[in-house]
């Protein structure tokens, strides 16, 4: 991830577990489905052009991540990141990744209070002013 952030001269790199040779042996049919509305929504109201949202294996530049005055402490931080870049005009790519089984357990997500959390605070983002 580093040699193509430094290659491609990239703010952040998003990690996908939805391009080609990708995937994930966590997701569920809710996730997934989750997922690619969130992304669609991204693309559509954001000009994103990452293909997993929610998906927060990232890289990226210390000093531009400062400049972001990221705040969100719940699941919604996923949203808050890549948005508030675009929206402050950095440079952001994706790289394929493939999410093994959770070693840890269960996932601590719950998949429809957090993700009206996470509509929620896109809708914030999508008026607010950087």
């Amino acid at each position: 991830m580093l040699k193509t952030l430094q290659s491609k001269k990239l703010d952040f790199i998003f990690a996908s577990r939805y391009g080609a040779n990708s995937g994930s042996d966590d997701d569920t049919v809710l996730t997934l489905v989750g997922n690619y509305i969130f992304t669609y929504i991204g693309k559509i109201f954001f000009k994103l052009n990452i293909t997993d949202i929610l998906y927060t294996f990232v890289i990226g530049k210390t000093e531009q991540a400062k400049k972001l005055n990221l705040y969100q402490k719940d699941f919604s931080f996923c949203v808050e990141l890549p948005i508030k870049a675009k929206k402050m005009k950095m440079q952001l790519g994706n790289i394929n990744s493939y999410e093994r089984k959770r070693i840890g357990g269960k996932k601590k997500v719950n998949a429809f209070k957090d993700g009206f959390l996470i509509l929620k605070h896109m809708i914030r983002l999508f008026f607010m002013k950087l």
